[in-house]
């Protein structure tokens, strides 16, 4: 992979374990609520379920960052399976959750994706 496509999945695995330590560990401040338009009480009641959603967050960093330290062909066919797995993440998360998770993570995905492909 060129440096940057190794960058550029590096810079969505950092996205995802930032959204990791939102939804795991912060998920009831204001910061957290900010971020993903909830109420104090709803943020309340669904930490355990944010959390859940964190841990899935972090396993997809950790196969991003696997995938760009991993030498090829693995790190190429490993980033773009990781790759492809956010894109389609963030577009059920998009048609389900919120329109803006679309720009936050589904078109970074794809531009990763495509540097990727560009770069074999």
């Amino acid at each position: 992979m060129s440096t940057l496509a190794t960058l550029a999945v590096l810079a969505l695995a950092a996205l995802h374990v930032y959204i990791l330590v939102l939804e795991m560990f912060l998920w009831t401040t204001p910061r957290a609520r900010a971020a993903f338009g909830t109420s104090a009480e709803f943020a309340a009641a669904s930490k355990a379920l944010a959390a859940n959603q964190g841990l899935y967050n972090g396993f997809l960093a950790a196969g991003l960052v696997w995938g760009a330290v991993a030498s090829d062909p693995v790190g190429f066919r490993v980033s773009v399976f990781f790759l492809v797995c956010v894109a389609i993440a963030g577009l059920y998360g998009a048609a389900t959750a919120s329109r803006k998770i679309l720009f936050v993570q589904t078109v970074p995905a794809l531009a990763a994706l495509a540097l990727v492909l560009l770069a074999r």
